[in-house]
C-alpha cells in the first residue's frame, strides 16, 4: 500500500465514524460551546476547582484499562484530561471507538494534580464537537519538510511549538511598537491598498485592473505619500502598519507582499527621528527579548552602547575606495566600478540602471554584508532618495538614514520633502531615467504634488519593514519563516 492509498483508507475509517458519532447522540461538527476558561488559564488553577469546561484539539490519547489520558491543545498550550469509566459511564466507550487525535471536544471536570505533577482536569463528562478527517502528523517528528511548513502552516502550528511561540512573538512585537508609537502620541489611520500612482518607494510594482472604473491601479508599494497627505491635512504624528507589494526578487529577506510600518512626525527632522529611533529599538528588544543582545543563527547582535552614524559616502569609500562624489553622471561612475572589478549579482540590467541604482547596487555589494551590530548611515546621495529634503550644506545628498542591522536594512527615514517645486523637478528626473529603462524609478505623482502645493509642515517620516525585525527577534532564517500564510507557487 502506498502512502496515498494509506491516507485514502485512514480517512475512510474516519468518515464511517461521523453517523456513528450522530447515532450515539453527538454532533459531529456542533455549533458552540461554553467555556469557563481557555486551557492555560486552566492550568494555573488550584486542585479542586470543580465546574471547568475547557476546549481544544486532542493531540494525545492513551488508555489504561478503565482510565485514559490525553490532551487538549491550542495556541497557547495544553491541558492534560483524564476520563475514568466509573466517572463517565457509556462515554467512555464513545471515548475509545469514536475518539481519534485530532478531534475537538468540550470536555467538564474537576482541576487535579497527578501523582506526577501535571495538571490536569478530571473530566465528568465530554461533548464532541469536530471531527478531524484527516490523521495529523506523527507527533515526534512533525513536519520536517521546510516547504510543508510553509504550505501547510496550520499543520505546523498544530504540530510545533516552536512555530507557536514564534508567531505569538510576532504579535508580542507588533503590539509593543504599537503601544510605544500610541503612547508617544502617534495616532494609527488607514491608507489605500489600490492606488492610481507607483509611488512612496523605488520599487517595481503588482498591476491590476479594477473592472467598474476601467482603470489600471497598483498594489501600493508604500503608504508614504498618503500618511504625507495626512499630515498636511493637520495630523502631527500618524503610523500605520501597511500590507505592501513590490513585484521584486524572492529570496531569504524579501518577500513581495509584507508588512511595512511607516510613521511621520510634524516639526522633527531626520535627527530627531534617528534619537526616537534608538528609543523605540531598545524599548522592543528590552520588553520583548529581556535584554539588548541578540542572537541569530551564531551571530550576536549587541544593541546597546552608541550605535555608530555614517555617512553613505564615507561607508562606500572605506569599503571599496570609490568616491562617489567624484562621479556626477551614471556612465562615469560605471567605468569607475568596473575598473575596480566589481560585479553585482542582481536581475537588474546595469547597462541601463541610473546613477542612484548604481550607487544602490554598490552599496548592497561592499558595505551593507558587513554590518552587524546596529549602524546608522546618513546622508545619501540625492539620486537614491526622491522624496527626501536636501541637506541645507550639500545639495548632492539628503537628510536621510538607514538603520541595518545584521546586514538588513531594518528602518529608513528621512527628513521629508515639502518643497513642492523641489518636488516636481525629482520626479522628471525620476521619469527621464525610468524612459531610459531604468525600472527602479517613480512615477510622477500629480495629485500628491497638488497637497504638497497647499503647504506641508516640516516632517521627519520613518519605515520598518516588520517581518525583517520578527525575523531577527527570533532567529529565523527567512523571511517566509514569519509569515503566516507567505506566497507560495502553486504545486499544479
Amino acid at each position: 500500500m502506498d502512502m496515498q492509498e494509506e491516507i485514502h483508507e485512514q480517512m475512510k475509517v474516519r468518515l464511517d465514524k461521523i453517523p456513528q458519532i450522530k447515532d450515539a447522540g453527538y454532533h459531529a461538527y456542533a455549533d458552540r460551546f461554553e467555556r469557563t476558561h481557555r486551557l492555560h488559564e486552566a492550568a494555573r488553577l488550584d486542585d479542586g476547582v470543580k465546574g471547568v469546561r475547557v476546549a481544544g484539539r486532542i493531540v494525545g490519547l492513551r488508555y489504561f484499562g478503565k482510565l485514559a489520558f490525553g490532551h487538549l491543545a491550542d495556541v497557547e498550550g495544553k491541558l492534560q484530561f483524564a476520563v475514568q469509566k466509573n466517572k463517565v459511564g457509556s462515554q467512555f466507550n464513545d471515548l475509545k471507538s469514536l475518539v481519534d487525535i485530532g478531534d475537538f471536544i468540550g470536555v467538564e471536570g474537576e482541576i487535579i494534580t497527578t501523582k506526577t505533577g501535571e495538571k490536569t482536569i478530571d473530566i465528568d463528562k465530554f461533548e464532541f464537537l469536530s471531527k478531524s478527517v484527516r490523521t495529523l502528523p506523527e507527533k515526534f517528528h512533525g513536519i520536517t519538510d521546510p516547504e510543508l511548513r510553509l504550505r501547510k502552516r496550520y499543520l505546523d502550528l498544530i504540530m510545533s511549538e516552536e512555530s507557536r511561540e514564534r508567531f505569538k512573538k510576532r504579535v508580542k512585537i507588533i503590539k509593543t511598537i504599537r503601544d510605544f508609537l500610541d503612547s508617544n502620541d502617534f495616532m494609527e489611520i488607514d491608507t489605500p491598498v489600490l492606488t492610481n500612482k507607483a509611488s512612496g518607494a523605488l520599487a517595481r510594482p503588482f498591476i491590476t485592473h479594477h473592472n467598474m472604473l476601467d482603470i489600471d491601479v497598483y498594489l501600493r508599494i508604500a503608504p508614504e505619500t498618503y500618511l504625507k497627505r495626512a499630515i498636511a491635512g493637520g495630523f502631527d504624528k500618524v503610523y500605520e502598519f501597511a500590507r505592501s507589494f513590490r513585484n521584486e526578487g524572492l529570496d531569504a529577506s524579501h518577500l513581495p507582499d509584507f508588512t511595512l510600518l511607516e510613521y511621520y512626525c510634524a516639526y522633527w527632522n531626520y535627527i530627531d527621528n534617528m534619537n526616537f529611533t534608538e528609543k523605540l529599538f531598545r524599548h522592543l528588544i528590552l520588553n520583548v527579548n529581556g535584554g539588548l543582545e541578540l542572537v541569530y543563527g551564531d551571530t550576536k547582535i549587541s544593541f546597546d552602547g552608541e550605535w555608530p552614524r555614517i555617512s553613505f559616502r564615507d561607508l562606500i569609500l572605506r569599503d571599496c575606495g570609490i568616491d562617489i562624489n567624484m562621479f556626477e553622471t551614471r556612465e562615469e561612475l560605471l567605468e569607475e566600478i568596473n575598473r575596480k572589478g566589481i560585479r553585482f549579482e542582481a536581475e537588474i540590467d546595469v547597462s541601463k540602471a541610473g546613477r542612484g541604482t548604481l550607487i544602490d547596487l554598490l552599496y548592497k555589494k561592499v558595505s551593507r554584508p558587513q554590518l552587524i551590530n546596529p549602524v546608522f548611515i546618513t546622508h545619501h546621495p540625492l539620486d537614491l532618495s526622491p522624496l527626501a529634503r536636501k541637506n541645507d550644506e550639500n545639495s548632492l545628498v539628503v537628510d536621510r538614514f538607514q538603520l541595518v542591522v545584521n546586514g538588513w536594512e531594518v528602518v529608513n527615514a528621512y527628513s521629508e520633502l515639502v518643497d513642492p517645486l523641489d518636488q516636481a523637478s525629482r520626479f522628471r528626473q525620476q521619469a527621464e531615467a525610468r524612459a531610459h529603462g531604468d525600472q527602479e524609478t517613480m512615477d510622477i505623482d500629480n495629485e500628491f504634488l497638488e497637497c504638497m502645493e497647499y503647504g506641508m509642515p516640516p516632517i521627519s517620516g520613518w519605515g520598518m519593514g516588520i517581518d525583517r525585525m520578527i525575523a531577527l527577534m527570533t532567529d529565523s532564517s527567512t523571511l517566509r519563516d514569519v509569515v503566516l500564510f507567505p506566497l507560495m507557487r502553486p504545486l499544479s
